[in-house]
């Protein structure tokens, strides 16, 4: 496999022949141009990884041919070579962005060790654009578990295609942050996002919302109004809780996602549109279609490109980096700068299941660092946000309103296999004696649970 292909452009047979066969030797692909002409034409075609310019050619010269190289956009790594190299042309060339001016005769040695470099930090940059491309993807979605990083390869090919994408998953779990993660990865990045929350918007007034309405197509209807469909012309539409809307509205955007064009309210122009939709919802539509509740035909139409959010209870390892991110965020914005999170706080946070998922981490986190006076955040002060210790509310009680019965019970199992654990110092075995269970259901309850500091079943045999 090639280490990279490489141009080289002088007029010197003996030079290209040498240099040629001395890369080639190192595992390099190497192109030649005898001229400024030549090079210019190979330049325009093939794809180089590095290039290396005599300033001396016999129809031009190195450094204008690189300055016709970078007002053309092309960033090539450009190496130079000269056997009469003045001061004024180093610079020149540099401020070109050369990577370095070589005199001639050209040391092999010295040339490889260059050439080396610059393709080292060349591909040392990509691949940090590349790290900070996936992070900018995810955006707020901070975290490091394996359904994290598989929805993050998930975003990224989502991005990649035009197709519709539906967002699955409870109240709280980020799918705005994913909608515009989609989009911003998106070859539409440089055109809108515009959103709609089809539960807030009143069932008379949606298709106004979406499709836009011409003057007096209904009382207080005095201008023209361009809808969502319209606004998000060359970008993304972001359709949120779009199981919450009327089936009549359904059937037109149904008609919209086939046909590719609108109409205004009140009007009779078609209109095209270009707009990728992204859909979101945390109702279970099969079964809303089941129940005649959503057109089976635009459940269809939605469910090209599914993505489904887990919630916080499923990936909490990551609850110790989104804390922190959290904080982070909220000292900033409530001026409590150089506050901190004990470790106790931080596992009193993972013990807890959060129904409300990463929103309702974000804000208990910001209702901590405005409310507890000293500049450290300790396991007292969430379990007092929280209403009590681990799973209890108020006065110790185990029940708290508005907290589902199977919420509530996995607290009480996690308390419980949490605290058998540390008194069995993690030994699976013992755990399993002491609490008459078979060893095997143990373990996977505590990795149901999320429970750390586990050994694996045939961990402890002895």
């Amino acid at each position: 496999m090639s280490r990279g292909h490489l141009l080289i452009v002088d007029d010197e047979t003996a030079i290209l022949s040498t240099l040629r066969k001395a890369l080639t030797l190192e595992g390099y692909g190497v192109d030649v141009a005898g001229g400024f002409a030549v090079a210019q034409k190979k330049l325009a075609v093939g794809a180089y990884d590095l290039a290396l310019f005599d300033v001396a050619l016999p129809d031009g010269n190195g450094v204008a041919l690189l300055e016709r190289l970078r007002a053309a956009g092309n960033e090539l790594p450009v190496v130079m070579m000269s056997g009469e190299a003045t001061i004024d042309l180093a610079v020149r060339a540099t401020r070109l962005g050369a990577i370095d001016f070589l005199e001639k005769p050209v040391s092999t040695d010295r040339l490889l060790l260059v050439i080396e470099n610059t393709l080292r930090l060349v591909r040392a940059e990509a691949e940090a654009k590349e790290l900070r491309s996936r992070a900018g993807i995810i955006g707020e979605l901070v975290g490091r578990s394996p359904v994290m990083l598989a929805l993050q390869q998930q975003i990224a090919r989502a991005a990649r295609s035009q197709a519709t994408v539906i967002l699955r998953g409870e109240r709280g779990t980020g799918k705005e942050l994913v909608a515009r993660a989609v989009h911003e990865a998106s070859s539409r990045a440089a055109g809108p996002l515009e959103k709609v929350n089809c539960a807030a918007v009143p069932g008379e007034l949606i298709e106004s919302e979406l499709f836009g309405h011409e003057a007096g197509a209904f009382t207080g209807a005095t201008k023209q109004r361009r809808g969502k469909f319209e606004r998000a012309s060359g970008g993304t539409l972001f359709l949120d809780e779009v199981g919450d809307m009327p089936l009549a509205m359904q059937a037109k955007l149904l008609r919209v996602l086939q046909e590719r064009e609108i109409e205004r309210v009140g009007g009779t122009e078609t209109l095209p549109v270009d707009v990728r939709v992204v859909a979101a919802t945390n109702r279970d539509l099969e079964e809303a279609c089941r129940k005649g509740e959503f057109r089976a035909d635009l459940y269809d139409r939605l469910n090209v490109l599914p993505l489904f959010l887990p919630p916080l209870r499923a990936r909490r390892e990551d609850i110790p980096l989104l804390a922190r991110h959290f904080l982070a965020l909220a000292v900033s914005a409530n001026d409590r700068r150089g506050m901190t999170l004990a470790d106790e706080a931080v596992e009193a946070l993972t013990a807890y299941s959060f129904p409300g998922n990463v929103r309702e981490l974000r804000n208990l986190i910001e209702r901590l660092v405005i409310l507890t006076p000293d500049e450290r955040i300790d396991r007292q002060d969430v379990a007092a946000c929280l209403g009590g210790l681990g799973a209890a509310g108020p006065s110790g009680s185990l029940y708290r309103p508005g907290v589902p019965f199977r919420v509530l019970v996995e607290e009480c199992e996690r308390r419980i296999l949490d605290e058998a654990l540390r008194h069995h110092e993690g030994q699976m075995t013992a755990t399993a004696r002491a609490l008459d269970l078979e060893r095997s259901h143990l373990y996977k309850k505590a990795r149901a649970l999320g429970l750390r500091g586990a050994s694996k079943p045939d961990d402890d045999e002895g």
